[in-house]
This record gives structure tokens, C-alpha cells and sequence, in this order.
């Protein structure tokens, strides 16, 4: 039975291992042609490499997820209105909230996607790093070479291994920015999840069992991530990192453009826009395209019409003013 869900696991993980190390030895061979290929630098920038091209793959998906997050805070209210006619039956309450959420496209699972898909690839690059740490050349995956393998194995960044872990290393160097790069993972997972609940989140979403979630993972990842942080090679960090520093610099530019109705970031693009525009029910509009046809009128009056050169000419020289041709 293990053999076979072996297997199983391998026939899943291989095209993985293929293609996240096919997407690196892409972006090593790149930046070797600036740095030193064997340089803790270069399989670095390599993973960071990675993991942007990994990130902008998921772009639709995030796009899913931030719609699907928007859709359940905006549902909140009738959800509760849901709970409080049909708390007494749990099956007719499970049968009408699923009929909400296809009358208004949402789906729940659908704010997980990202963190979904990206876990296989996260193991995937977690594997081909560890065999690599451990076995060297024999430690090879997809398409990393012996030599290549090796290089990786051998790479040093600031002093510390880039394929060791903090528990499997006896070098401080390694240890402190393992640490280091620990808490900064949970430090960008903390604010990616804090900004999205403190400024893109209706009040009556707050206290809905969605705000609870939020709030839960919140707390939650964070110290599960500092806990099995120590176990993840140094490469692996840097890719977490890097996709929690993606995360927050997306979600920032979508709830900055196109907050949800109802929250403080939707309250201060109103704002923003007051200084540009105008707001009318809701939207805004130029400021030239709010003006009543007198205020045009005006406008228009006091800007000079555009005139030809021959006849600014004649303006010069009217027919009857003081032309030579009159003297």
C-alpha cells in the first residue's frame, strides 16, 4: 500500500520537478551571464526569478480570489439573515446559502486558489533544494544536473548555505539568516492578511463567521510558518518571502484602484478622487464632463479661438484702417 501511494506521489511530484527547476536553471543561466555562476547570488536572484514567474502565472487566479473575498464580505449581512431564518435547519441553511452564492457567482473555496496551487510547486522546490543539499550530485531533480546539483548544494549567501536548513547546519552564519529570513516571511504574511481586513473589509463584515476566519489565519499562519520555517532550506525561504512580498504589493495596488464598497480604503479613494473630479451617485466624473452648458459657455469665451494666418493678417491690416494703400 505505501509502495503504491509512492507511487502515486511520485508520478505526481516528477512533471513538478521538471518544471520548477526548468523555470530556475532559465533564470541561472541568465543572471550567470553577470555573476558567478556557482554564487549564492545567482541561484538567489534565481529563485526570486522563480518565483515572479511562478506569481504572474497565478495573476488570474488572484484575480478570482480577490473578487470571491469581495463577494463574501458584501454577503455577510444576508448570510446572517439566512442564519437567523433557517438556524434551526442546518440542511436548509447549507441549501441557501449554496443558492446565494450562485445567484451571485461566488464561490468560498475560491480565496484559497493561490495558496492551493502554489503548494505543490512550494514542495516541489523545497525537494529539489534538500536532495540537492543533502546528496549533491546524486541529489539532482528534473532537469538540475549532477554539476549543476552540486553547485547548488555548495552556494554561499552572506556566509550561510543557500540549500541548508536551520536544523541541519552546524554554521551560525546560516542560522542567523534562516532567522532572519523566518521572520520576515511571517512578518509579510502578518501585514498582507492585517491590510486586507483593516482596510478593504465592510464594518458589518467584521464580525461575520468570515471576519472570524480571517481573523484566526491572521494569528495563525504566521506562527505555524515560524514553527516549520527552521526545517526549510535557506532557498525555500527566500521563495516564501518573495511570494508573501508579491502578495502584498498586489493586494495593495487592487485596494487601492478598486477597494470594496463600504470600507475605509473604498472611503479614502473617494477622497482621492474628490481632488481630481467630481462624485456623481457613486462614480466619478472629470471635472470638465460635471460643467452645466452655461459653465462651458464661459469657459470657451474666455479661451481665444484658433485663426488661420491670413486671416490674423487681415486683422492686422483692416480695409479701412490706415493701410499705405488708403493714404
Amino acid at each position: 500500500m505505501l509502495d503504491f501511494l509512492g507511487s502515486i506521489g511520485s508520478a505526481i511530484m516528477t512533471p513538478l520537478y521538471y518544471a520548477v527547476s526548468g523555470v530556475l536553471l532559465a533564470w541561472h543561466w541568465l543572471f550567470a551571464q553577470l555573476l558567478d555562476p556557482d554564487s549564492g547570488w545567482t541561484w538567489a536572484l534565481s529563485i526570486v526569478g522563480l518565483t515572479v514567474t511562478i506569481r504572474a502565472l497565478l495573476i488570474p487566479l488572484f484575480v478570482k480570489q480577490i473578487k470571491s473575498s469581495r463577494n463574501m464580505q458584501l454577503l455577510q449581512p444576508k448570510i446572517k439573515e439566512l442564519q437567523k431564518k433557517y438556524g434551526h435547519d442546518r440542511e436548509r441553511l447549507a441549501q441557501e446559502q449554496m443558492k446565494l452564492f450562485q445567484e451571485t457567482g461566488t464561490n468560498p473555496l475560491a480565496s484559497c486558489l493561490p495558496i492551493l496551487v502554489q503548494m505543490p510547486i512550494f514542495f516541489a522546490l523545497f525537494r529539489v533544494l534538500d536532495q540537492a543539499a543533502k546528496n549533491g550530485a546524486e541529489g539532482a531533480r528534473g532537469f538540475l544536473s549532477g554539476e549543476q546539483a552540486e553547485s547548488l548544494s555548495n552556494a554561499i549567501l552572506l556566509g550561510g548555505k543557500i540549500a541548508d536548513t536551520f536544523v541541519n547546519t552546524n554554521l551560525w552564519e546560516t542560522r542567523i539568516l534562516a532567522v532572519v529570513l523566518v521572520v520576515a516571511m511571517c512578518a509579510t504574511q502578518f501585514t498582507t492578511q492585517r491590510q486586507l481586513m483593516a482596510k478593504n473589509m465592510p464594518a458589518e463584515a467584521l464580525n461575520g463567521p468570515y471576519a472570524q476566519q480571517q481573523k484566526l489565519l491572521l494569528y495563525v499562519l504566521p506562527f505555524v510558518f515560524a514553527i516549520s520555517g527552521v526545517a526549510f532550506p535557506i532557498g525555500v525561504l527566500i521563495y516564501w518571502t518573495t511570494t508573501n512580498l508579491w502578495t502584498m504589493g498586489q493586494q495593495f495596488y487592487v485596494i487601492r484602484r478598486n477597494p470594496a464598497p463600504g470600507t475605509p480604503a473604498f472611503a479614502a479613494k473617494q477622497e482621492r478622487d474628490k481632488a481630481k473630479g467630481k462624485v456623481v451617485k457613486g462614480e466619478v466624473v472629470p471635472a470638465e464632463e460635471t460643467e452645466t452648458e452655461e459653465q462651458k459657455a464661459v469657459r470657451q469665451r474666455q479661451q481665444p479661438k484658433k485663426q488661420p494666418r491670413s486671416q490674423r493678417k487681415k486683422g492686422q491690416n483692416p480695409p479701412n484702417g490706415g493701410g499705405k494703400g488708403n493714404r
